[in-house]
């Protein structure tokens, strides 16, 4: 068989429009893949041991399960389809686990664990984060098969469970299970899209620190009518050094918070993002952050700092009295320019030298968050991907240098030592980590057709050459 990239597509569309993507869908939307709940390990192993396999079958996929290193964690799913040594490897990402389903807060008595369409929406627990979009992954690859007979390249396909909780163990399982697969380029399909209109790229992510702020002068709390104006309050000692950290405009004044600069790639990059402004999302503060950037830059380019909670007392219930101590928890989200390892010891010193000696810093380990990360705009790959997209959409692509948010693209870069890049096909009013969560019918559609281009233009040749890979790194 040979075909043609227009026959694809068009084979893609017609299961789509014929329900076949739907159907599949469903089935993996059923499992309740809640990796925020202890209880699901034995739905997140069946998502990866039958479910998604089951919808691998014809397609000459070889997959094994990988368990977590870690106890009571979610495994993975290793898939791949082998068609020749000297052809290159792509790793496709997706992740089956999904927050809570929140079962009883949603509109109209919906179904967390069930598809319902209304109107162009499509809700369902997953339909957008990530079940929705790992499957278009999928059924591109089938598109591509029954019309050329073959994709052209190896591709591996790794799934993980534990995405939503900061993908604990991840690393773990690809050092142990990838570092032979010979991947040249890794593309993930998650997240919401800047503009439903336009394609995009992600080309890593931001990466997270948290941490507590404490300032804790005494045992319990004193009669404010006595003790008033003669005990130190900590609530205001705090207050001031919050203000030390962040000015009133949003700036950040730390020193080593914040890039030395913006690499040139990353600017032109942001300069040509194309957003898309949708009803009931807020509008930014023009005022706020860092001074002369634009808003894209403030996004992808720079350093935010916010204060997700702060306490002193009780507010549902306040006393009289001088409390005896005050706390409040940041988050801080850096791009690569900046090591995360560094932003607690920068505050301390920032703390010290402003004479905030009281203030106690306490990281926060409950949770894993992932390091920043940044595929150059300029890497081939990328390169090849984009023109792809815009072949596809018939407008040029969007180019984010790296995810507001969080994504494992560091686990995979580092270990892999491969460009890492991301094709959402999402929105950003997807309520995707609450109630009434869904996707749009026509970026899901749409999702479909971009990836059948780019698993057929990858399959055709368009793409950098692929890499020398030593004895043993094939496993075909």
């Amino acid at each position: 068989m040979s075909g043609t990239r227009d026959g694809a597509i068009g084979r893609a569309r017609a299961a789509f429009s014929g329900g076949q993507y739907l159907d599949h869908l469903r089935r993996l939307v059923a499992v309740p893949t809640e990796s925020q709940n202890p209880g699901s390990a034995g739905e997140l192993r069946r998502y990866c041991a039958e479910t998604i396999p089951s919808l691998l079958q014809g397609l000459g996929f070889a997959g094994r399960v990988a368990p977590n290193p870690l106890p009571d964690r979610g495994p993975a799913l290793i898939a791949e389809r082998r068609e020749g040594a000297g052809l290159p490897t792509v790793l496709i990402y997706g992740h089956g686990d999904v927050v809570r389903g929140m079962a009883g807060r949603w509109s109209d008595g919906l179904d967390p664990w069930a598809v319902t369409i209304r109107d162009d929406k499509w809700y369902g627990r997953g339909t957008a984060d990530n079940k929705g979009q790992h499957l278009i992954a999928i059924e591109a690859l089938r598109a591509v098969l029954e019309e050329r007979g073959r994709l052209g390249f190896n591709a591996v396909l790794f799934i993980e469970t534990g995405e939503e909780v900061g993908s604990p163990g991840l690393r773990e399982i690809v050092r142990r299970e990838c570092a032979g697969v010979g991947a040249d380029v890794f593309i993930g399909l998650d997240g919401p899209r800047q503009a439903t209109m336009v394609p995009e790229l992600r080309l890593g992510c931001r990466g997270g620190v948290a941490f507590d702020l404490r300032v804790a002068l005494r045992d319990r709390a004193h009669h404010s009518g006595h003790w008033g104006g003669v005990l130190a309050d900590p609530a205001v000692l705090l207050a001031h050094a919050l203000a030390s950290i962040l000015g009133e405009d949003g700036r950040i004044l730390v020193e080593g918070w914040t890039p030395a600069a913006i690499p040139d790639a990353v600017r032109r990059a942001c300069a040509s993002l194309v957003f898309e402004e949708l009803p009931g999302l807020p509008q930014p503060d023009a005022w706020w952050g860092e001074p002369g950037l634009t808003k894209a830059e403030r996004i992808f380019a720079w350093t935010s700092a916010v204060v997700l909670a702060g306490i002193t007392g009780n507010p549902e219930a306040p006393v009289n009295a001088v409390q005896a101590e005050a706390r409040l928890r940041m988050q801080v989200r850096h791009t690569v320019d900046v090591d995360g390892a560094t932003i607690v010891p920068a505050l301390r010193r920032h703390l010290d030298a402003h004479g905030h000696t009281r203030v106690e810093i306490h990281p926060v380990k409950e949770r894993d968050m992932f390091p920043a990360s940044r595929t150059d705009p300029d890497d081939p790959w990328i390169v090849a991907l984009a023109e792809s997209l815009s072949r596809s959409a018939g407008v040029p692509a969007n180019l984010v240098p790296n995810s507001s948010g969080g994504n494992p693209s560091a686990i995979f870069a580092e270990e892999l030592g491969v460009p890492v890049t991301w094709i959402p096909s999402g929105h950003a009013g997807s309520n995707q980590h609450a109630p009434d969560e869904h996707a749009l019918s026509a970026l899901l559609g749409a999702g479909l057709a971009l990836m059948t281009g780019v698993w057929w233009d990858i399959g055709e040749g368009r793409h950098p050459p692929a890499r020398s890979r030593g004895a043993g790194s094939d496993r075909g």
